[in-house]
């Protein structure tokens, strides 16, 4: 049996917290003689002082200090217990599941997780990040998916956005020093190529296959040949001018299009996926 008990140290850092007994039995709805009774009955049962008075306020001893620090990773995870027990209770949903295609701007996907976790600190995301049209074995269905090709997929769809990609080099390939850039010229050059996705397919060159985009780009910014990159993943090398866009007479931009797609059981949509999708269509 342990001689503490959550609720005392739970006192404790609210007297510490809110810098009197008063305030602490105000904010926790109790006598100030009962928070008194509880420290003094903690600091009893461990047999060290925990605090000594400064003028009219209490103040942790160095023993207190260290204690409650030790302390205060355990009152938050027991909160939390007791809010995650509240929200089965009510119904609320504990887990969602989603999956977005790799080639989602990172910086609105994080932007959103993150407002969506403020708002829902109880609900778990899982994400799977999906590579560009590699089609998703049956059991990584999820709740909401942000996907290239809608008829693939089960469930109900729209149109999300397209996603920008443009033809880049590094500024010391030798593609930069010739005059005239066409297929022809291309071919000579490696196409560095997304697994899955079908921006090698229009053009003559020899490919190379890298599995992510982070090692495409990769590939790219260390010469071993050019490529059609997602202009968001790539910004700023842009504007640093390490890569720089290949001067073609047509095709330097290609479009990929995303869609939101919601599980073909959600009906009706619970609260948190209503508001997942907002925050996606808003981001648009």
């Amino acid at each position: 049996m342990h001689k503490t008990t959550l609720e005392q140290w739970s006192l404790l850092e609210k007297v510490i917290e809110l810098g009197s007994f008063a305030k602490a039995a105000e904010e926790t709805h109790r006598s100030q003689s009962s928070v008194s009774y509880n420290l003094a009955l903690l600091q009893e049962r461990l047999g060290i002082a925990l605090l000594v008075p400064e003028g009219r306020r209490a103040v942790l001893t160095p023993a207190g200090e260290l204690l409650l620090t030790q302390v205060k990773p355990l009152l938050k995870a027991f909160a939390y217990v007791e809010t995650r027990a509240s929200t089965l209770r009510n119904g609320m949903r504990t887990r969602l599941d989603l999956v977005v295609d790799s080639i989602f701007p990172r910086s609105h996907l994080f932007a959103i997780l993150r407002q969506f976790q403020q708002r829902y600190p109880q609900t778990q995301v899982h994400l799977t990040e999906a590579q560009e049209n590699v089609a998703l074995p049956a059991h990584t269905e999820a709740d909401v998916m942000i996907l290239p090709r809608r008829q693939d997929m089960t469930g109900r769809g729209e149109w999300l956005m397209n996603v920008d990609f443009i033809a880049v080099a590094h500024r010391d390939h030798p593609l930069f020093a010739l005059n005239i850039l066409n297929d022809e010229t291309l071919a000579a050059w490696p196409l560095i190529r997304i697994a899955g996705s079908d921006s090698a397919q229009q053009s003559t060159s020899e490919a190379w296959t890298f599995s992510t985009i982070d090692a495409g780009i990769d590939a790219v910014m260390y010469q071993v040949g050019y490529g059609w990159l997602p202009e968001e993943r790539i910004r700023e090398q842009l504007e640093a001018g390490v890569l720089k866009t290949l001067p073609l007479g047509h095709g330097v931009r290609r479009a990929t299009p995303l869609h939101l797609i919601v599980k073909k059981d959600l009906m009706p949509l619970d609260e948190q996926v209503e508001t997942l999708l907002k925050l996606l269509t808003s981001a648009k």
